[in-house]
């Protein structure tokens, strides 16, 4: 065998060599890609609930199959990356700036928060970022402004915040910034992104007047400008025509002022203009009725003013016209009818008058009226119940007439009508019954004057029925929730009488029923606790009685109830918002029983008084159980007994029964001590009067006037005598009743009574005044009282009195006598004679002043230097007492109402005192005399000889 060649062994060496290398490379692993590494690392830091990034894992070559990546076919680098929608959560990780070719990002839609990692600036390639409805916050990163590539950026619904970077990059064409929290002015640098195609800044807090001019104008290639709800201020400058291309521009929702810009309509493609929720003045710009695009224009909030614009008619392209809550005044225009492509219109809140045209009857796709809080005036337009409305509002203005029917058109397509606030009349038409669109009716605040229409009923897709104080009367209809689509039921301040019906239970969607201010009687119907639903209730002022049914508390989402002023009694319902009641939610009412309330508690249905709480066991149905109880629920079964008290009601009605009684018992013993106490107190007066009798017995003169017995005597008085110095006796009578009473001693007579002069003891002389009104004292005691009162009385023409006697049938009194003549006989000597007639003249005079009356004659004080007081004559006092009777100012002498009452007593005795001698009786009218002091009178008089 040959030997191998060195040739050959150099080859096997060879082969053995590559060998072991192969093996030794078999067993390195292969280098990771940069990608790969990067997108693992962003997916470790984040939670995948939908666990779509699963199978993103390191031992991957490439990602380009992994979901959510695309890349490019040629070189297998990453260029896109969709994330969006995924649910993923946490802060953003780095990672992402290993993707050096990515040219569009999407996270939008997820939940990632925290700031913008750094590093993002280094994607030069990145031409789309969407980073929206996240919440990213913090401020957004100023290099951003590096990203040479980008053209559309947009951070929407996040909460990044502080101000904006000063400049973006100026290849951007969509800036989205809109519902964030960013501040500060708007920079300028952004005028150097000129290649802007839809600017959105809305939602915000920018503030600060923007430069319009300057920055806004100057990108003449924007088609979208979004400014509103944000804080910016100041007028808006002129010049919005250099954006040739806007189509659509919103300032609403800021602070801008003064005029909307004239050249506004100069934009030939706007289609959108909103003005809205500024404090814009002065008139709309003419110019915008050249702007035959447009489909939307809101200029609502503002302080526009002067009459509606009639160009309106021109934008033949608008479909949505607002322009409420404005000053705009006169009428509505007609040309309003020539919108055909119209659907929303809405000048509510304006200071409109007069009537709706007719002409509003050619806006043919007209869907929306909103005409409330005017001043229109008129009736409804039947042709405008033509148009296929679906909602018309014109509620708060001064429309009259009747609700109109309807068309056939309206029927099938009206949902919403609001016509309250008006003076609408006429009832509610049975053709709304037609209605079945019909979601909301509100007829609120007219004058209606109806019974409720159980039409109504049959409309099975309302929602909601508002007929407050519209005048309703009668009944509620049981079939009022037949559909069971009602959630809001407001009856308020009506007339409705008669009790709830029970049907009520069917309004399954109920969540507020509202029925108070009416007439309603009868019980809260326990068909209530049906409504599962319901959160607001609303009872009071009506007259429903008895007791809250307890099942209330079961309503697990009611929030409010008011039950006060109705005739309500018993206990609360132990659970739910019963518990945590204000007290002016069941105030006046006859007896709730809640600490809450301060009417006493009552219990509607009589229940049997226990009065051994053992008698019965304890526990069980509380429903059977008619005991009065002060509450509480029963233990657990098999517990120790719980005695069982009487309420509070049941104690309040036995102590109420039993102080009744006692009451009743002492009156009644009060009444019999009292009648025997006044009975004892009559034998003693009666036996004090038969010992006080005087021995005076005398008979009188059958021609006297003197009152009589039976058998022509006296009854036995007793003569009382008082004053200092007094002497007379009932013995110091010396001539006798005869002497005493004759004619021949008589002085003079009056309406009053006669005047005697009789002679005492010793020579004395005195005047005796025998009363004619004995009938007026029928009591000694309150003559006696009386007449000493009149005692004490002081007058310079008074002669003071010396005494009284006194029996049931004869009253005197006892005065000096005066000789010298009376006061009439010193003034009118001549006349004398001719003032004896009864026809009383009455001369008017004060203390001092001379007083006078037919037949009477006035004492003076001092019998020596009588004092003579100068006054008017008898003709004079005759004409001034004829006036005072025809004024109803005098009383006269024969008046029951004068004499029976005690002042006119002392007030004719003290008018009598003074008459002994000169005989001037006085009569005593509109005196008015306290018991205890006399007031110096006014006396009206005239004279007569004695």
């Amino acid at each position: 065998m040959a030997a191998p060649t060195p040739t050959l062994l150099l080859q096997l060496m060879l082969l053995l060599l590559i060998g072991a290398a192969s093996v030794r490379a078999a067993d390195m692993p292969m280098p990771v890609n940069e990608e790969v590494l990067g997108l693992v690392v962003f997916k470790s830091a984040l939670s995948d609930p939908s666990g779509k990034l699963a199978t993103w894992t390191e031992s991957d070559p490439t990602p380009c199959n992994w979901p959510c990546v695309e890349c490019d076919p040629a070189t297998s680098r990453v260029l896109r990356l969709a994330l969006d929608g995924l649910a993923l959560s946490g802060p953003m990780p780095r990672g992402l700036d290993r993707l050096t070719a990515l040219q569009d990002l999407s996270l939008a839609r997820n939940n990632l928060s925290g700031p913008l990692p750094p590093g993002l600036s280094l994607l030069k390639s990145l031409r789309s970022i969407d980073l929206s409805h996240n919440a990213f916050s913090g401020p957004l990163p100023d290099d951003v402004a590096l990203l040479g590539s980008l053209k559309y950026l947009d951070i929407t619904g996040n909460a990044f915040s502080g101000p904006l970077p000063a400049s973006f990059p100026p290849s951007l064409r969509f800036l989205m910034l809109s519902d964030n929290q960013f501040s500060g002015p708007l920079p300028q640098g952004l005028g150097k992104s000129s290649l802007l195609l839809h600017l959105n800044m809305s939602g915000n807090q920018l503030s600060g007047s923007p430069d319009f001019e300057g920055t806004l104008w100057s990108l003449s290639r924007l088609r979208t400008l979004d400014m509103s709800r944000n804080q910016f201020a100041g007028p808006v400058a002129d010049g919005i025509a250099r954006l040739h291309n806007l189509k659509t521009v919103s300032l609403s929702g800021n602070r801008f002022f003064g005029a909307v810009p004239k050249d506004m309509g100069l934009c030939p493609h706007l289609t959108s203009v909103d003005l809205s929720a500024n404090a814009f003045d002065g008139h709309l710009p003419d110019s915008i009725a050249q702007l035959g695009s447009l489909v939307h224009l809101s200029a609502s909030g503002n302080r526009l003013s002067g009459d509606v614009p009639s160009w309106l008619g021109k934008l033949s392209a608008v479909q949505h016209l607002d322009l409420s809550d404005n000053a705009f005044t006169g009428s509505l225009p007609d040309s309003l009818g020539d919108l055909k492509a119209l659907s929303y219109l809405s000048l509510s809140n304006n200071q409109l008058s007069g009537s709706v045209p007719d002409a509003m009857s050619g806006c043919s796709k007209l869907a929306e009226l909103h005409l409330s809080g005017n001043k229109l005036t008129s009736s409804i337009p039947d042709a405008l119940f033509d148009v296929g409305l679906e909602t018309l509002d014109m509620s708060s203005n001064a429309l009259s007439g009747v609700v109109p029917s309807g068309s056939t058109r309206m029927a099938e397509t009206l949902q919403w009508l609001d016509l309250s606030g008006n003076q609408l009349t006429g009832g509610i038409p049975a053709e709304m019954a037609l209605f079945f669109k019909l979601r909301y009716l509100n007829l609120s605040h007219n004058d209606l004057r109806t019974q409720l229409p159980p039409e109504l009923g049959m409309l099975h897709n309302l929602t909601v029925l508002d007929l407050r104080s519209t005048g309703l009367y009668g009944e509620m209809p049981s079939d009022m929730c037949e559909s069971g689509s009602l959630s809001v039921l407001q009856l308020d301040g009506n007339s409705l009488a008669g009790p709830i019906p029970d049907s009520i239970g069917n309004c399954s969607s109920l969540y507020l029923l509202s029925l108070g201010h009416n007439g309603l009687t009868g019980p809260i119907p326990a068909a209530v606790s049906e409504l599962k639903k319901l959160e607001i209730l609303r009872l009071e002022y009506n007259h429903l009685s008895g007791e809250i049914p307890q099942q209330l508390g079961g309503l697990q989402n009611l929030l409010a109830v008011n039950i006060s002023h109705n005739r309500l009694v018993g206990r609360l319902p132990s659970s739910g918002v019963f518990q945590s009641l204000d007290a002016s939610a069941l105030e006046g009412n006859i007896g709730i029983c809640s600490p809450l309330v301060a009417e006493p508690c009552r219990m509607n249905v009589p229940k049997p008084l226990v009065l051994d709480p053992n008698q019965y066991p304890h526990g069980g149905d509380g429903g059977d159980n008619n005991n009065l109880e002060t509450g509480g629920g029963g233990g657990a079964e098999g517990g120790p007994r719980k005695r069982r008290f009487l309420s509070v009601s049941a104690m309040v009605a036995i102590c109420a029964a039993v102080a009744i009684i006692v009451g009743v018992v002492v009156i009644t013993l009060l009444n019999v001590s009292a009648r025997q106490r006044a009975e004892a107190s009559a034998v003693t007066k009666k036996k004090k009067e038969e010992m006080m009798e005087s021995a005076v017995t005398e008979t009188t003169p059958p021609s006297s006037s003197t009152g009589k017995s039976s058998g022509g005597k006296l009854t036995a008085g007793k003569m009382v005598t008082f004053g200092p110095g007094s002497s007379l006796r009932s013995e110091d009578f010396v001539g006798g009743a005869d002497a005493l009473l004759s004619k021949a001693t008589e002085i003079g007579r009056g309406v009053f009574g006669t005047v005697y002069r009789a002679s005492v003891g010793q020579g004395r002389v005195v005047a005796i005044k025998k009363l004619a009104t004995a009938n007026i004292v029928a009591s000694r005691d309150d003559f006696d009282r009386e007449v000493r009162i009149l005692g004490k009385a002081k007058h310079p023409n008074l002669l003071p009195l010396k005494g009284y006697y006194w029996t049931p049938q004869l009253q005197l009194l006892i005065t000096d006598y005066a000789p010298h003549g009376s006061l009439e006989a010193r003034l009118h000597p001549r006349q004398r004679a001719r003032l004896r007639r009864p026809d009383h003249g009455r001369l008017p005079g004060g203390g001092g002043a001379s007083r006078a009356q037919a037949g009477h004659g006035v004492h003076l004080a001092d019998p020596v230097q009588p004092p003579v007081h100068g006054g008017g004559g008898p003709d004079t006092a005759g004409h001034q007492g004829a006036r005072g009777r025809q004024n109803g100012s005098l009383l006269t002498p024969s008046s029951p109402s004068f004499l029976h009452r005690p002042q006119v007593l002392r007030a004719l005795m003290l008018a009598n005192v003074a008459v002994p001698c000169s005989c001037v009786l006085l009569d005593p009218l509109s005196l008015s005399l306290s018991r205890e002091k006399l007031a110096a009178p006014v006396l009206y008089s005239s004279v007569t000889v004695g």
